[in-house]
């Protein structure tokens, strides 16, 4: 077996449902991209009763229909040892069929594992799919208590409503489910290292905020190359590896694409997000069922994440994106027809990719709050993370703190993020501005709370005259 990054606790739990004595039901689902399949595959290294990925159907010039879709399942069948015979005209037909075929198969000793990937593909409109393998399930699967029935998606909105929260014939029948996360910087760290690939902490965390921490676009790392030829790579030379990958991203998991990624590039726009309103007028999109289904869609599939800013209520609420690739993809490569094949080799030091690297590091703190608390030493305590947007008396913004770490032992962490390749040292201008926002802030807590200045940066703090102010520092080898 593959050397396994992270996923212990993910691990631990298949391993648990698979030493059961009961059936199971699991779904595991995440962005595309992330390792699900690989995750089992990996973890069950060939040991299917059966196993089946339904046909991508955005990835292909003609529509996929319900027809391809079962001659893809037949195909399947026949291929784990079912004898030929007509291909199945409905679904019910086709998980008639694999039960057949799984009641053949049983030697009555071990586990049957049923791996069904991509399963909200097969889904196609007027098919009866989910009728069918609710059947399948509940008059099959639950008679036989060596069974193991695991589904895949990448489409999050539909493993949601139609599986995770079934209000019909699935309700409450799923066992266990696993949303797969991005590595987060430590595991990245760790990556590289199984690789062989000889990387410093700085670069770690760069690569985090171009690539977002997912395993099949780290795998494309080749060593002996720099972070800079690695993007290069990647990116900006001839037939890059991801140069249309966010169209094919979207695309493998839309219908409509280009509604999903009008959205996202909007929100790409403004690091602190847009309300509803906001969307609704600048996309010409009505503020209602469609634009619903879409924010919906997208945070569930963790491109974008909804939040309130500070202070606000939930009328208030924002969207901003949440997702790493897409924010480096859509600054830097969409529509930039950039023919200089070592683009970023050339260019990593330009005043306009610093100021990329500020904002994208305050998105990688957000996405590693967990770790920041752990060199806190406040794991145990509940909290929760917000950015907050300062307003004058007219509510024009006039000052963005980076977050908030609002605690419930009544501490608040002011966070400042600095992405430097030295110690932050601040200036006198610097310690008279965060006073300013750490008197701004009081005005809105509770007296009971108090407020720690916290530095989050690359290589520490400098200590000087004006050091002092800052409560708490937070490196990235901390993070790491």
């Amino acid at each position: 077996m593959e050397k396994f990054i992270g996923r212990k606790e993910e691990l631990a739990e298949l391993n648990r449902l698979y030493n059961s004595d009961k059936p199971e039901f699991v779904a595991v689902y995440g962005r595309r991209r992330v390792g699900k399949t690989f995750l089992i595959k990996e973890m069950f290294k060939g040991n299917f009763a059966f196993y089946h990925s339904g046909l991508s159907p955005y990835d292909k010039q003609r529509k996929i229909t319900m027809k391809d879709q079962l001659e893809a399942f037949y195909a399947a069948l026949t291929q784990h040892g079912m004898e030929e015979s007509q291909c199945p005209k409905t679904w019910a037909e086709a998980f008639a069929l694999l039960g057949k075929l799984l009641d053949n198969l049983d030697d009555g000793n071990g586990r049957q594992i049923v791996f069904i990937d991509e399963l909200p593909w097969m889904d196609t409109p007027r098919s009866k799919f989910l009728t069918a393998f609710e059947h399948f399930w509940n008059t099959w699967c639950v008679w036989r208590d060596r069974i193991m029935l695991i589904v895949c998606g990448s489409a999050t909105s539909w493993m949601l409503d139609n599986l995770i929260n079934n209000h019909g014939g699935l309700y409450g029948r799923l066992t266990w489910e696993i949303k797969l996360q991005p590595f987060t910087l430590a595991e990245c760290k760790a990556f590289f290292e199984y690789k062989g690939i000889v990387i410093s902490d700085y670069d770690i965390a760069e690569s985090y905020m171009i690539l977002g921490g997912i395993p099949y676009y780290l795998n494309y790392f080749q060593r002996g190359k720099s972070l800079a030829q690695n993007i290069d790579m990647l990116f900006f030379a001839k037939n890059a590896k991801l140069n249309l990958e966010f169209q094919r991203l979207f695309g493998s998991l839309f219908a409509n694409p280009d509604d999903y990624m009008e959205v996202v590039r909007l929100l790409s726009k403004r690091n602190v997000g847009f309300t509803r309103e906001e969307i609704s007028q600048q996309l010409k999109i009505t503020s209602g069922g469609t634009l619903t289904k879409i924010l919906d869609t997208l945070s569930a599939s963790n491109f974008i994440a909804a939040y309130t800013p500070f202070g606000k209520d939930r009328k208030e609420i924002r969207y901003r994106l949440d997702d790493s690739f897409c924010r480096f993809y859509l600054r830097f490569v969409d529509g930039k027809h950039i023919n200089e094949t070592a683009f970023w080799h050339k260019n990593h030091n330009l005043p306009a990719i610093n100021a990329w690297r500020g904002i994208a590091f305050e998105q990688i703190c957000f996405n590693q709050v967990a770790q920041i608390k752990k060199a806190l030493g406040v794991v145990g305590v509940t909290s929760s993370e917000s950015s907050w947007i300062v307003s004058d008396d007219d509510g024009k913004a006039i000052a963005q703190i980076d977050m908030l770490i609002i605690r419930d032992d009544r501490v608040v962490n002011l966070c400042e993020m600095k992405f430097l390749s030295s110690e932050f040292e601040p200036t006198q201008d610097d310690e008279l501005k965060l006073r300013s926002r750490i008197a701004e802030l009081q005005k809105h807590l509770s007296p009971k709370q108090s407020i720690h200045l916290t530095l989050i940066t690359t290589y520490g703090l400098k200590i000087n005259a004006h050091s002092g102010i800052f409560q708490n520092v937070v490196t990235l080898k901390e993070m790491l």
